[in-house]
């Protein structure tokens, strides 16, 4: 998956809701997130996400891509993001697996907000 790709996959994955998460995320995904219970797993991740409002805005930067192996893709970056005049930034970084021919699902994502780096 080019780099393109990558990053407009993560984005949906802000923008979207529970269906965008049922069609991009693995079942064995695990993700931490600074909302309790913190600790996620796919069907807790989709149940927050359709319980919370979606993100109007989101922006990456400190974008980083790496590709330790073939299939396996990892991301780190920075995301602002805006809804509803609230703002939002944290440190992420996400894990895709490549399933079939461009056909990839995320297996494990973080955010880490600036504030819990002091």
């Amino acid at each position: 998956m080019d780099d393109e790709r990558i990053w407009a996959m993560e984005e949906k994955l802000w923008h979207g809701g529970g269906d965008v998460y049922r069609s991009l995320i693995d079942q064995e995904c695990v993700m931490a997130l600074p909302a309790k219970p913190h600790v996620f797993d796919r069907d807790a991740a989709i149940e927050a996400v359709t319980q919370t409002p979606r993100w109007s805005e989101v922006r990456f930067s400190e974008q980083r891509v790496q590709r330790p192996e073939e299939g396996l893709i990892v991301i780190a970056y920075k995301a602002e993001a805006k809804r509803d005049g609230e703002g939002y930034e944290a440190y992420c970084t996400t894990t895709m697996r490549r399933r079939g021919h461009e056909d990839w699902l995320v297996v494990q994502h973080s955010q880490l907000p600036p504030l819990a780096l002091n």
